[in-house]
């Protein structure tokens, strides 16, 4: 029995779908365990790609069971989307390979009006938040409001619910200048899709921990990046949900020493998405350069990513507060065409070094990168399988990623498809 943790080290975007599907293959479960469909996962098998956003990766293997977890917030409409979409496509989902936690919370439609309407009035003080809802679904699910998926079970418990819920944002709407919530049609639409959906949804906490005993193997799967969690993240800009391999246990209800190892997914350079610091940031050719090379568009969102070089004290933060064991590296490929690829190993503010980035704003505003040269390779790492292939100076790279990271790399990514990937270590 080996249970592994999935997780971003930078702002997300770091590769995560396709390190779960391949990694799919040795686990027996695959747990989604916080965030919502604001996650974007981009999988390429042959000549299919799917793009998943609520789904744990792993669920186009038909073999393995996908669980979505009680710290995940669902939207049921979205989930449905998603299933239809790979029923479609000869996937089939259905009860006995996909659970959801009876006390997983529902993001419900005006969660999201509250989300794009809170954008709206903040202005050049927006968060640059994906208005699906995730944050305000979590304001009510700690406020003890939420509707939950097990409550679909029984109609009257979510109209109880509905009428508490009604009178919290009917008075938020208004000072936003909406209308009134009408509970009746969102009460039959929960009927309608609680009809669809009831089928899956199950104790997650007691299977999960039913298959430890069995000796299965769970992957947890995160969403979003590190430097995104509520609390250790580039705060305000961050997600509502904790996104750090700790969050796994609470949101599965599986104990963290139940937990064997932590695989931290990081890009051979860095981006972001949305407002927030961004030390390294890249606005010249080089930065359009990794954003066309690596077509950095957002999974969920669409929008361009922001771009800049690897930023290496941010990684080795991750590394510590997750407790990673080892590092899968994503997007090396992406640098092949470089004649000198610069690494960030520090940062200034006027005459002040940092070594770490800071907690504040104010400050993780203003740093300036200090930079480590070194030469590119010019040779296509596309593809390649074994790491005794990769070219000696992409080595060097990755040795100094490990170096600065504190951390080992177990797994290379040169490309999208599964067998684009060298293995050096199993990281179960």
């Amino acid at each position: 029995m080996s249970n592994l943790i999935v997780i971003g080290t930078q702002w997300g975007d770091e590769g995560k779908g396709k390190i779960v599907d391949l990694l799919s293959s040795k686990a027996d479960t695959i747990v989604r365990f916080q965030g919502g469909h604001n996650a974007g996962h981009t999988l390429v098998v042959g000549d299919q790609v799917f793009k998943l956003s609520l789904l744990p990766s792993g669920v186009i293997r038909e073999d393995k069971i996908a669980v979505i977890g009680n710290g995940v917030v669902l939207d049921p409409w979205k989930l449905l989307e998603e299933i239809e979409q790979l029923n479609s496509r000869g996937i089939k989902i259905c009860s006995d390979r996909f659970l959801i936690s009876e006390n997983t919370p529902l993001i419900l439609p005006f969660h999201k009006d509250l989300d794009l309407l809170r954008e709206q009035k903040a202005g050049k003080e927006k968060i640059g938040t994906t208005g699906r809802g995730i944050g305000p679904a979590y304001e009510d699910k700690v406020g003890r409001r939420a509707l939950r998926t097990g409550d679909l079970k029984d109609p009257n418990q979510v109209k109880r619910k509905l009428n508490i819920i009604k009178d919290h944002h009917d008075i938020l709407r208004a000072g936003l200048g909406a209308t009134d919530i009408d509970e009746e049609q969102l009460f039959d639409e929960l009927m309608i899709v609680g009809k669809k959906i009831n089928t899956f949804i199950k104790p997650v906490w007691k299977i999960l921990n039913e298959q430890i005993k069995k000796n299965k193997n769970i992957l947890f799967e995160g969403a979003q990046g590190s430097m995104l969690d509520v609390d250790f993240g580039t705060y305000p800009f961050v997600t509502s949900s904790s996104t750090i391999a700790a969050a796994a246990a609470i949101g599965s209800g599986v104990a963290h020493n139940k937990i064997n190892s932590v695989l931290g997914i990081t890009k051979a350079y860095t981006t972001r998405v949305g407002e927030g610091p961004m030390p390294t940031e890249l606005t010249d050719s080089i930065g359009r350069y990794l954003s066309e090379e690596g077509n950095e568009k957002g999974t969920v969102t669409g929008r361009d990513r922001r771009c800049g070089w690897f930023d290496a004290p941010l990684v080795r933060r991750s590394c510590l507060l997750n407790g990673v064991t080892s590092l899968a590296l994503t997007k090396i490929d992406v640098l092949d065409k470089l004649e000198k690829i610069k690494i960030c190993v520090g940062y200034r503010i006027e005459k002040e070094e940092y070594t770490d980035f800071p907690v504040s704003t104010s400050l993780s505003n203003k740093l300036s990168p200090i930079y480590e040269e070194i030469d590119g390779w010019n040779t296509s790492t596309v593809g390649l399988e074994k790491i005794d292939q990769m070219p000696i100076k992409a080595r060097a790279y990755i040795q100094r990623i490990e170096e600065l990271s504190e951390t080992e790399v177990s797994i290379i990514s040169t490309g999208p498809e599964r067998n684009q990937t060298i293995l050096i270590n199993d990281p179960f």
